[in-house]
């Protein structure tokens, strides 16, 4: 991974057999990014994929693996008791013999097979928090 800050925007490479979301998380550690959003491409090797159902009040997960083009990843950082987490939603194509497929969701994780090129936007003047939503047992953002 290799990343640089301009204007207060972070541009990072993900490299060949790296994960995207663990490196994004590290790229925050390093800078003290509490919070912010972000959007990027790449060409990935594997991806788990999940949806949740809120009947069960959890997540489903499906992994896709092969030659997978990350058509986009866009998701967000928040902080939680000092902690970093994520939220984020991709979308891949791929073939499967002749034909070509789509997969998409929520992404736990995303291993990067050639190259994956995300762009960071850290929050400025205000933090992004996470409450817990009783009813759907999911979080939403909070604005501090």
């Amino acid at each position: 991974m290799d990343y640089r800050n301009m204007n207060d925007v972070y541009y990072i490479r993900v490299d060949k057999g790296e994960e995207i979301i663990g490196k994004l998380l590290e790229v925050c550690k390093n800078e003290g990014i509490k919070s912010g959003i972000f959007t990027g491409i790449g060409g990935c090797s594997k991806a788990e994929i999940q949806t949740f159902d809120p009947g069960r009040g959890c997540f489903d997960t499906e992994t896709i693996e092969g030659m997978l083009e990350l058509i986009n990843i866009t998701g967000n950082i928040f902080s939680e008791d000092d902690r970093l987490f994520h939220h984020a939603h991709a979308l891949f194509s791929y073939k499967v013999g002749s034909e070509h497929k789509m997969a998409g969701g929520h992404i736990k994780s995303i291993t990067v097979l050639y190259t994956a090129e995300i762009e960071l936007r850290p929050v400025i003047g205000g933090m992004i928090g996470r409450k817990h939503d009783a009813e759907t047992g999911t979080g939403f953002w909070s604005f501090k």
